[in-house]
């Protein structure tokens, strides 16, 4: 038999560290040169006029100027429509 009663670990399996994504500068915000505008997983926003899309998916402004967002309609492939994002500097 056992001496001591089953337990729970205290970290339970969360033991990475946060990684800060979301938007870090919003809609009529200014941007420099190289600012970070989204950190993402995916695409949920779209780089417009002024704005680079990173190998991690993050959005970057390569321009000074004011951050807009806007949104637009688009066609996928198999025909549906689907909303999107875009993230441009002015």
């Amino acid at each position: 038999m056992a001496h001591t009663k089953a337990k729970a670990t205290t970290r339970n399996g969360r033991s990475a560290n946060p990684k800060y994504l979301g938007l870090k500068i919003s809609g009529g915000g200014t941007a420099q040169t190289g600012d970070i505008i989204v950190r993402q997983r995916g695409s949920k926003f779209v780089a417009g006029e002024g704005v680079k899309k990173a190998s991690d998916d993050t959005l970057y402004a390569i321009k000074n100027g004011v951050v807009a967002f806007r949104e637009k309609r688009t066609k996928k492939f198999d025909g549906n429509r689907k909303q999107i994002k875009i993230v441009s500097i002015s």
